[in-house]
């Protein structure tokens, strides 16, 4: 929404038989990138878990009355983009699941090999910069994955999508450094990279604070979204990210 963040809160509950020397690297790493972005950790609760830990993290930020970029806004012929790039964290997911199938977890995933998914990146000086400079006329992030997400933001501007598949922008992970595939680009989430549209006229530089912009596709006026596949096929895209409150 192009907001400052302020203030963190923090919900812990944690087993009783989890190390000490845990909850002080969790603490010191959240205390860590909270001074980094000024967020300061300003309370919250502390709990005992019966199984497992649970942290529910709220953060309180600050915009100007009436200038937050939000889901509703976008119009039809405006150009869809977003940056980064996306899949990363899924792929780290699907395999530890894949390891966990087979009882082969012998050993960690190196972070480095998955930054977007070990090391997520506030978009926060690229949110602040498009509404500081009005380039985007709606926003949300990629947290439940680009099709969920893209699906509320046209909810919200009462609008739909045609995306080109061959421009979605594609993490690179794992060791060997290879290319996610695209149904993790589509609908993996947990990435936190900003998906914006932009009216017509308005120059988007191929960067903006350090961050990758790429152009995807253009809003339509019929309430539904297309992708346009690397065959030169057209079908209509399904939300198969995260859906919140559903079994």
């Amino acid at each position: 929404m192009g907001g400052e963040p302020v203030a963190g809160f923090l919900s812990l509950a944690l087993p009783r038989d989890l190390p000490p020397s845990w909850v002080g690297r969790f603490l010191q790493g959240l205390i860590n990138l909270g001074e980094r972005f000024g967020v300061t950790l300003a309370g919250g609760d502390t709990a005992e878990s019966p199984n497992g830990i649970f942290a529910d993290i709220v953060v309180v930020g600050i915009a100007p009355q009436g200038k937050s970029v939000l889901r509703a806004g976008a119009t039809p012929g405006e150009g869809i983009f977003v940056s980064g790039e996306l899949g990363g964290s899924a792929a780290a997911v699907v395999k530890m699941r894949r390891a966990l199938k087979k009882t082969k977890l012998k050993k960690r995933l190196n972070p480095g090999d998955y930054p977007r998914h070990f090391y997520p990146e506030p978009r926060i000086e690229l949110g602040r910069i498009l509404r500081e400079k009005g380039l985007a006329s709606a926003m949300i992030d990629t947290s439940d994955g680009l099709s969920t997400d893209l699906a509320h933001l046209c909810e919200e501007s009462g609008v739909g999508a045609d995306l080109d598949a061959a421009l979605i922008p594609r993490a690179r992970v794992g060791k060997r450094i290879r290319e996610v595939d695209l149904e993790l680009a589509l609908h993996g989430g947990e990435d936190y990279e900003l998906l914006f549209t932009v009216p017509a006229g308005k120059r988007i530089p191929a960067q903006i604070a350090g961050v990758a912009l790429t152009e995807i596709g253009h809003i339509t006026r019929r309430p539904k979204i297309f992708l346009r596949t690397q065959s030169n096929k057209v079908h209509e895209l399904e939300p198969r990210g995260w859906q919140h409150f559903e079994g």
